[in-house]
């Protein structure tokens, strides 16, 4: 593992404890403006840009989704924020949840976002690795352009089209190198069930009544497995819930804020 520090984005002004945003794949922070206009005032919100993607250089490290919680760990210790409320959507979950394992102190509460805490079944370790050679070899991001229409909902691909051709081009974007990073280190996570059995501060799961990748059966089981844990389910939304109802996602947010602030 190297020292390698993260791109570090200030969303949102305010003070206290902040929610420290992590995207999902194949995206970057930029997946967060929308949701950070909506949040009341005095919420601090700073994104992250994981491994690879974004302004992230990857440096030498190993794809291991421990080893991008380590570095989102101490780019934020780096950067004097010494706890937060840490908040993932899809594989930015996975790193959130791997955070939580690692450094359980610097957690205060935890958004679960179109996400799940279970392995992936052996068919699709195998897709993702066979995605991450295509990339790798190719040195393009191609094999992943078709993503965007799968990560919205039927409802967004019907009425909010526009939000197709942004996520194309945030896609296209990535680092061919990045692309095949994370879908190697997604590809071998563990379940980490346990890590929200363990964890005493509250939870929010959060996902798209729509989103086929991570459905809302698996939000439940999430929301089963924590100890204080709270369901928002966002009508008309897909698996990009943050960029398709930012607004719901938001609110969902400010109200785990303060269920973290009474709780602290």
């Amino acid at each position: 593992m190297t020292s390698t520090t993260l791109a570090l984005h200030e969303l949102h002004d305010g003070g206290g404890v902040p929610l420290v945003l992590l995207h999902g794949f194949p995206l970057d922070h930029r997946m967060w403006a929308p949701l950070a206009g909506h949040l009341p005032p005095g919420i601090r919100a700073l994104a992250l840009d994981l491994p690879g993607a974004g302004h992230s250089p990857l440096g030498s490290m190993a794809p291991s989704l421990d080893a991008a919680a380590a570095a989102v760990h101490r780019t934020l210790v780096g950067a004097g924020v010494a706890n937060g409320i840490v908040v993932g959507m899809s594989m930015g979950g996975y790193v959130a949840l791997a955070l939580t394992e690692r450094h359980p102190g610097f957690v205060d509460g935890l958004a679960l976002v179109d996400t799940k805490a279970s392995a992936d079944p052996e068919e699709v370790r195998t897709r993702r690795l066979k995605i991450a050679h295509e990339v790798e070899m190719n040195q393009t991001v191609d094999p992943v352009l078709a993503m965007p229409a799968t990560l919205l909902g039927a409802t967004s691909l019907q009425r909010r089209r526009p939000l197709l051709t942004t996520l194309e081009t945030w896609v296209r974007g990535q680092s061919p190198a990045g692309v095949a990073w994370a879908q190697r280190a997604m590809a071998d996570r563990p379940d980490r069930t346990h890590v929200l059995q363990q964890f005493d501060g509250p939870v929010s799961v959060v996902v798209g009544a729509e989103d086929a990748i991570t459905p809302p059966a698996e939000a439940e089981q999430m929301e089963r497995a924590a100890r204080d844990a709270a369901l928002t389910v966002v009508p008309g939304a897909g698996h990009a819930s943050p960029v398709e109802d930012p607004s719901a996602v938001a609110a969902a947010l400010a109200l785990l804020h303060r269920r973290v602030v009474r709780h602290r």
